[in-house]
């Protein structure tokens, strides 16, 4: 395998990585970007009808205007939007190729992937949170029934579906299931519908669960799945609920194993935050730096694009003047 020499490699080819390659490519540093999946991977994987949070400008990387048709865009303008910024800048990108080790040895960084090896002076590590979800741990949980991803409401039409949460992506999930002829059912573990779903949704969901159109369990788990039905724990008791498909959007979490494995150190506590520097984003390893999401480690609401967009220019800012290439 044929070992390529560069100044910077970037594992994560989402917002804030594509953020990264611009400033590299400002600074005429030798850079690639590796994706273990297609651009912008993880919106790719968002459900088809998302509507972001933040307005178009917000999610806006180096000052490049990002257009769309209602102040807060939707999936498919932001997979736009990037792909654009990535094309138009001719943007070195490796997609479908998977970084299995990085390896700090002496003054660089070998990196091995599914398809190549690579010696760089220095990693940026912007890969997220989305790809391992938070698992119920229940009995049942491995069906074929089971998802813990949700692009669509069309194949849940006329079925029984049991909707694990109230974050954004559930409150989301059941009201679309609902309108495409779904009966849904929320499952949520906490007392009420969460305070950060969106502003517009909220009041929805809450008619929805009074009127009776969408059932709620609230202070609820499922402890156990079955092929037709699912037990839940509520505060009355257990109930048995018939059901043909069960959507836990519960969480996702960083690929702590990657991390650790790259010697990235933690936090001791249940957040489990990655170290690093929060005026240059380097970790605890030399010249390994972290951006965006993935340095809320658990606190996966603390970071987003429109607050950690930053990172790239503080690194950038940071190998210029402090670690010269």
């Amino acid at each position: 395998m044929k070992k390529t020499d560069l100044d910077i490699i970037i594992i994560g080819a989402g917002p804030i990585g594509i953020a990264c390659a611009l400033e590299c490519k400002k600074h005429n540093w030798n850079y690639a970007v590796i994706e273990k999946g297609a651009l912008t991977n993880s919106l790719f994987n968002y459900p088809l009808n998302m509507t972001f949070f933040s307005t178009s400008e917000k999610l806006e990387i180096d000052d490049i205007p990002f257009i769309s048709n209602n102040p807060k865009p939707t999936r498919n303008e932001a997979l736009e939007y990037y792909r654009r910024v990535a094309t138009s800048n001719q943007l070195n990108i490796k997609l479908y190729e998977e970084v299995a080790t990085i390896n700090k040895v002496e003054n660089h960084f070998e990196v091995i992937t599914s398809k190549s090896h690579y010696k760089a002076k220095k990693v940026i590590i912007a890969t997220g949170f989305y790809d391992i979800p938070n698992l119920l741990n229940v009995p049942g949980e491995d069906l074929p029934k089971v998802f813990h991803y949700y692009k669509e409401a069309h194949p849940f039409t006329l079925q029984n579906i049991a909707v694990v949460g109230a974050s954004n992506s559930s409150v989301d999930a059941a009201l679309e299931i609902y309108r495409k002829g779904g009966n849904v059912t929320m499952i949520v573990r906490g007392e009420s519908i969460g305070e950060r779903v969106k502003y517009w949704v909220r009041p929805d969901i809450i008619n929805r669960i009074e009127e009776g159109s969408i059932k709620a369990y609230f202070n609820s788990e499922i402890i156990k799945i079955e092929k037709h039905q699912i037990t839940v724990k509520t505060p009355d008791g257990e109930i048995i609920l018939p059901n043909d498909y069960v959507v836990a959007l519960t969480g996702y979490q960083p690929n702590f194993k990657f991390l650790n494995k790259a010697g990235i150190e933690f936090s001791k506590d249940e957040r489990h935050i990655p170290f690093y520097d929060d005026k240059t984003m380097e970790s605890n390893i030399k010249g390994l730096y972290l951006a965006g999401v993935i340095c809320g480690g658990m606190e996966t609401h603390k970071w987003f694009i429109e607050n950690s967009r930053i990172h790239a220019k503080m690194i950038a800012e940071h190998i210029k003047l402090k670690q010269k290439l």
